[in-house]
């Protein structure tokens, strides 16, 4: 095909104001704006005035350079990336005049195009133990709490690099967004501190979180439904967790569905529920898939108060309340998947809406410090305000896996390790079911643990 001189003129044209176009990308330094980073002067306002001035450049990035910065509320607007440089901390302030309208210390909302990057690090107000202890010396909470990054609303969403410390509340949320990723980003908050998630993808689309390593008072990375929104197309790979609640979460908010989800390559240590669905208010969860996950359980020491409801793995249908309707699991699959705990795991249904086509492959459970769980309950995981039998009725029975309420269970390539010089494990099964047809169980092994050399 000849192509003529006029013809590609234009092109070169194009190509040039495209080029120029994107060359002319704004850089705003913070300094540039009167922000101290000091640690003591407040520096919102300054910080803001630059976040301004780069979107109504028609969009850039806005530097933060090496420095503490002392911040109430910041608001970030579509084409603008906030960037923290090496030794950028930006601290939270504890004040709530410093944080009108919102609590979170930036906030994004009905954005497009828009970022949070570099090495530096967001750090919150949620030092100390809060909510966690077994002797309740730590159950007053304070009036003001607050959370370190809220996305609502927004497409093309980046947060990459950074670190995260010490969040009162939610640490990464975003609410009713599409096209989100969370790359190569550390989250460290207090282990004994309620409610500092990690990352909270709510009624979502499109989001993908890769190589993090997050430590929680809170569940690591859970999926939440609200409004009747559904959360769909969520990918999680390549993340180191650990939490004093559940690693990795769906529910127990879940009024719309959860389909199309994937959690693979993942290492949890030192958590309550390894993996745990929670449906409580209507939702369906269908089409979930984790794979290549290691995950071991926290050992009880006495010191918190999720000990009696601790589970490698934990499913459960439930009403939230009594006009909350119920909910359905369907079609999940577990594959190669390694416990190391002294808790048996469970999945449970309900009679009315069992759990269906459940999948485990390649399941290794290799049991350490075996635990009595006699007087075990199922882990709530959230508010409710009903309880019943079944907050027991499975979560004590003495099996390594136990499946209630299933149909169409299949269990393929199950090997239960022992702790070393144990040939029987008296009085605990490998694998119990209760109303569970149409249940396939093939490659089940029992075998002692070697010792290391």
């Amino acid at each position: 095909m000849r192509v003529s001189r006029k013809s590609l003129l234009i092109l070169l044209t194009v190509v040039m104001y495209i080029s120029g176009e994107w060359s002319q990308a704004k850089s705003f330094n913070v300094k540039d704006f009167q922000a101290k980073g000091d640690g003591q002067t407040l520096d919102t306002s300054a910080i803001q005035r630059a976040i301004d001035a780069c979107s109504h450049a028609g969009g850039g990035t806005v530097i933060i350079p090496a420095g503490e910065y002392l911040c109430g509320t910041l608001r970030l607007a579509s084409r603008v990336t906030l960037q923290l440089e090496p030794g950028a901390v930006v601290r939270q302030s504890r004040r709530p005049e410093d944080h009108p309208r919102t609590r979170h210390l930036i906030v994004a909302q009905e954005a497009e195009n828009v970022a949070i990057v570099g090495k530096g690090i967001l750090r919150g107000i949620g030092d100390g133990d809060l909510g966690r202890r077994a002797d309740r010396s730590d159950a007053q909470m304070p009036e003001f709490r607050a959370g370190l990054a809220l996305f609502e609303k927004c497409r093309n969403v980046t947060v990459q690099g950074i670190t995260c410390l010490l969040s009162d509340t939610w640490t990464l949320t975003f609410r009713f967004c599409e096209n989100v990723t969370v790359e190569d980003v550390t989250i460290r908050n207090h282990y004994f501190h309620v409610n500092s998630d990690g990352i909270d993808p709510v009624s979502c689309k499109h989001v993908r979180i890769a190589g993090c390593r997050i430590s929680a008072g809170d569940d690591c990375i859970v999926l939440k439904t609200v409004e009747g929104k559904s959360c769909e197309d969520i990918k999680v790979r390549d993340c180191e967790l650990e939490s004093i609640a559940t690693a990795i979460k769906l529910g127990t908010e879940s009024s719309g569905d959860f389909r199309d989800i994937e959690f693979a390559d993942c290492v949890v240590r030192n958590s309550t529920v390894g993996i745990g669905i929670y449906v409580k208010d209507g939702g369906t969860v269908e089409r979930i898939r984790f794979a290549n996950i290691s995950l071991e359980n926290y050992t009880p020491t006495g010191a918190s108060n999720v000990e009696g409801a601790i589970f490698p793995i934990f499913m459960d249908i439930e009403k939230r309340h009594s006009d909350s309707p119920l909910g359905h699991i369907r079609d999940v699959t577990l594959e190669n998947i390694t416990v190391t705990s002294g808790f048996g795991a469970l999945v449970q249904g309900t009679p009315e809406h069992p759990i269906e086509r459940l999948t485990i492959r390649n399941f290794t459970f290799q049991v350490r410090d075996p635990q009595d769980w006699g007087n075990r309950r199922k882990h709530i995981g959230g508010r409710r305000t009903l309880s019943g039998q079944r907050d027991t009725e499975f979560a004590r029975l003495p099996g390594w896996l136990v499946a209630a309420h299933v149909r169409g269970f299949t269990l393929d390539g199950f090997t239960l390790i022992l702790p070393p010089a144990v040939k029987e494990d008296p009085g605990r099964q490998p694998v119990i079911l209760r109303d569970a047809p149409d249940s396939i169980i093939r490659n089940l092994i029992v075998e002692g643990q070697k010792n290391s050399p």
